[in-house]
């Protein structure tokens, strides 16, 4: 296994679906890409005009009201793209092309676990070309009321920690955390989903947002229980949900962190702000290129002084 290389995937996945807010149908691809390109939303079928192209960065961000939206000067190009980025985020997939013909990335089943599988049964190629990796050099911290989100630096590779309290007898105050590892993300990460709650349906849908919910794709919560069938996948997959948008969040830094991220109360407004604070300030993070030696198993990967587990996608 070649750590610390660039990767992409081995070839098309494609998934159909629709989209949670907007309810329309949608196909996104993901393809294949070449060293350096990053990740990169392409929208198709746009009536009357040519296919518009952007890349994932936090630049790129223009609304983040229930969902992360990437757009530029002409507008919004892709909403709900926060799955799709932690996936690849999540299995350290540094190059890629994400193709979609609509305005929101598909829903599927309201978690990450379908593109996982996509990925997964099209394989990860490493690449020639070293990784970089944007290592956090000061903790950066943003706060609004009793909600926080911080960045600080961390001797291990990347870490996500997420912390949620809601006033409900189900959910109350819960918290995960995520150590970087790809099978971690897949085996606890992945499979949580989207939740919302009976409550603030018909504020949703006169808002336009939630016009594509159900509980085929969103875990959905009464005062007193949870309506869908199969109940929850995890005792605490809300707090597991709230970890995967954060890691789609933070893969808009463009490249694979090196730190500690904690939200306390977050979502994405705060996850982006926190990310934002970040880059504009430039002592506080580095540009560093590292290729880490396997050492025994269980133990880290380690050179340069960088310690980059996470990051290590399962190839061979």
């Amino acid at each position: 296994m070649k750590v610390g290389r660039q990767t992409t995937l081995r070839d098309q996945a494609i998934l159909s679906g629709v989209g949670v807010h907007s309810g329309l149908p949608v196909t996104v691809s993901l393809h294949p890409a070449d060293a350096g390109t990053g990740i990169r939303f392409i929208r198709t079928r746009l009536e009357g005009r040519r296919e518009r192209e952007i890349r994932a960065d936090i630049r790129a961000v223009t609304a983040t009201e229930f969902a992360t939206v990437l757009g530029d000067a002409s507008g919004p190009l892709v909403s709900t793209a926060e799955h799709v980025l932690a996936s690849l985020c999540g299995l350290g997939v540094d190059n890629a092309v994400v193709e979609i013909d609509g305005p929101e990335a598909p829903i599927l089943d309201g978690s990450a676990a379908p593109f996982v599988a996509a990925i997964d049964q099209v394989g990860i190629e490493t690449l020639d070309e070293p990784r970089r990796y944007i290592r956090v050099l000061k903790p950066v911290r943003v706060a609004t009321g009793d909600a926080y989100g911080e960045l600080r630096p961390f001797a291990r590779g990347f870490r996500v920690e997420a912390e949620i309290e809601f006033d409900h007898p189900l959910i109350g105050r819960q918290a995960f955390a995520f150590d970087g590892r790809p099978d971690t993300f897949r085996r606890e990460i992945a499979r949580a989903r989207t939740f919302g709650f009976m409550r603030d349906v018909a504020k949703l849908w006169s808002a336009g947002y939630a016009l594509g919910a159900s509980l085929e794709n969103t875990l959905v919560v009464t005062d007193t229980r949870v309506l869908n069938p199969e109940g929850m996948r995890f005792p605490d997959e809300f707090a597991r949900h709230k970890v995967l948008d954060a890691i789609g969040d933070l893969a808009l830094a463009g490249a694979p962190l090196l730190g500690t991220y904690r939200s306390v109360r977050g979502g994405h407004k705060l996850n982006c702000a926190v990310l934002s604070a970040l880059m504009a300030d430039a002592s506080a993070w580095e540009l560093v290129e590292a290729e880490p030696v396997r050492t025994l198993r269980g133990h880290a990967d380690v050179a340069a002084g960088l310690v980059a587990p996470a990051y290590a996608p399962d190839v061979s």
